[in-house]
């Protein structure tokens, strides 16, 4: 898949979540398969780029190219000044957010809420593109609401102002993430456009993803929260795309290891004690599925230093081999 001059390994993309996709993640996931990693959002202020969070969040280093950073905003020339300021830090495609659904961003008039506004669109769409010569892409929903659904005008916008891509999560801002991801939408916006259309929303497993790209035709599909403590699952699709057979299940002394790599490089990124916080919420995300994982959890967010997670998951980890070298990640009940 090409996006601009940037040709992708493939067509699977790592969704921008706050909180989530940092440099530890995105790296992982690249490095099992995933063509495209998007950053999670950085806002469009010059206040805050400058602050402990704006610069983790733009800190790119060892990332393979192309990086792609999310940028958020409401103001057309603060969005074409934020695109400006991450291409000059390493930035190679800039994608705009027109997708968040979370409050303190709509009441911002950001994220999707801009949805309900068509020519401020335009504007931002315009503004951005113009101003940077990397490829700019946009995220967005399929609407404001289930009577408010105008994904396919946004789309012809986007593609009027030039958008390079389109990544449309197949929901409603009023949704949020709750229901079901409808896909006629998403089928709607790529017979209607000429760009790229990369489907998102609900695609928790391989046979999910190529499920969706058969029946929307989209170019490609954009993973996120089924990635989370997962990131060997773009190795799956890829797989299954490629051969029609279901990949391998991950041995546990695999997980145990890819869960040490992201704990250091989340130490390294955010320091020791703002690192082990962090560290909480993926630990559990890796090991949710795994005997005794929903007590480790609990276990883990007692923990207050590196060594102490690091030894009390070489410890859950060992005890699980005992049940048997061979326990992949999807026979729980065999232990």
């Amino acid at each position: 898949m090409q996006i601009g001059t940037h040709v992708l390994r493939n067509n699977l993309f790592v969704a921008p979540m706050a909180g989530v996709t940092d440099r530890p993640f995105r790296q992982l996931c690249r490095r099992f398969g995933a063509g495209l990693a998007v950053s999670e959002m950085v806002s469009s202020q010059a206040s805050l780029r400058d602050t402990r969070k704006g610069r983790l969040r733009t800190d790119h280093t060892g990332e393979t190219d192309p990086i792609s950073v999310q940028i958020a905003g409401a103001d057309p020339q603060m969005m074409a000044d934020a695109a400006r300021y991450n291409v000059d830090r390493g930035a190679q495609i800039i994608d705009i957010n027109m997708g968040c659904p979370a409050k303190k961003v709509c009441n911002a008039m950001a994220g999707s809420s801009l949805l309900r506004h068509e020519t401020l669109v335009g504007r931002i769409l315009e503004s951005v593109a113009r101003a940077v010569d990397v490829p700019v892409t946009l995220k967005f929903r399929t609407g404001w609401d289930a009577t408010n659904r105008n994904a396919l005008t946004v789309a012809r916008i986007a593609e009027q102002s030039g958008i390079r891509a389109l990544a449309l999560h197949g929901r409603t801002r009023a949704c949020g993430f709750s229901g079901d991801a409808e896909y006629d939408t998403i089928r709607a916006v790529k017979q209607a456009t000429q760009l790229p259309v990369i489907a998102n929303g609900d695609i928790n497993s391989p046979e999910d993803a190529k499920r969706v790209l058969d029946y929307t035709g989209a170019d490609g599909v954009m993973i996120g929260r089924a990635a989370q403590g997962r990131p060997w699952i773009f190795r799956e699709i890829e797989h299954l795309i490629a051969t029609g057979q279901t990949a391998p299940a991950p041995m546990v002394a695999e997980i145990r290891a890819v869960l040490l790599e992201h704990l250091e490089g989340l130490y390294s990124l955010y320091g020791a004690e703002s690192g082990v916080r962090v560290a909480r919420k993926h630990i559990g995300w890796y090991t949710r599925d795994l005997p005794g994982g929903e007590h480790f959890r609990r276990f883990m967010n007692t923990l207050e230093t590196c060594d102490s997670q690091r030894s009390a998951v070489i410890r859950f980890f060992d005890e699980l081999a005992q049940a048997g070298d061979r326990l992949r990640y999807d026979e729980r009940l065999a232990a």
